[in-house]
């Protein structure tokens, strides 16, 4: 059983939900991944001889789930990684914090690196992060949130949400209090919007949600 959700799938662009807790690509831990299964089944269903090309562009975390869009060429791998580098490529998130977050806003911070995590600075050290929100629902103490990542710094939405206050629901590592499933984060990249490699048509994917995320109000 193939257990990302395909989305969309041409000679070009193959577009999975990812879940939550599968890694995107292979790492020390040597677990399965996104990229394995992705190949898999791609050389299961059109009888491909050989190895599988399939380009990684863009990453999620592995708590996170959400829109992944892998190239099946490495023309659309190319010209795919430059509309994410020039910022042409539109990223919403959704996610629940904890805490009551302002109606909407817009975010700029500095983010550091420190190995495994990152942090927001006051000083100049790091690399400008900036994200635009608005609040769609609160209850019991949580926000579920709508976010538009200009920038795409590592672990920003996470970073970005607990340094004010409003961790992301099972974040641990940023201060969470709440468990939420196992191995997942309430992180889910719900739209993606790019232009098609050869087409050059504008596209948009969007991602169902977990089943996790039933029991957390009205979706």
């Amino acid at each position: 059983m193939f257990n990302p959700q395909i989305i969309y799938c041409d000679n070009h662009l193959f577009v999975l939900n990812k879940p939550a807790g599968l890694l995107v690509q292979g790492d020390r831990s040597g677990d399965l991944s996104l990229l394995d299964l992705a190949r898999a089944y791609i050389k299961e269903k059109y009888n491909k001889p050989g190895n599988v090309y399939l380009g990684l562009v863009h990453r999620l975390d592995r708590p996170v789930s959400g829109v992944v869009v892998l190239a099946r060429t490495s023309k659309a791998a190319a010209r795919l990684s430059q509309q994410f580098k020039s910022r042409k490529v539109t990223k919403i998130y959704h996610a629940m914090v904890e805490g009551k977050v302002a109606k909407e806003g817009r975010w700029f911070d500095n983010i550091v690196r420190n190995g495994v995590t990152s942090r927001v600075t006051e000083q100049e050290e790091g690399l400008p992060a900036e994200l635009t929100f608005c609040r769609l629902n609160y209850f019991d103490g949580i926000s579920h949130v709508e976010i538009d990542l200009a920038t795409g710094r590592h672990h920003q939405i996470r970073v970005q949400f607990a340094s004010r206050g409003y961790p992301v629901l099972g974040d641990f590592r940023y201060g969470s209090r709440v468990k939420f499933g196992d191995k997942a984060l309430a992180l889910h990249a719900r739209i993606l919007s790019l232009t098609h490699p050869t087409k050059e048509e504008k596209m948009t994917f969007t991602a169902e949600y977990p089943e996790s995320w039933r029991s957390y109000g009205d979706l």
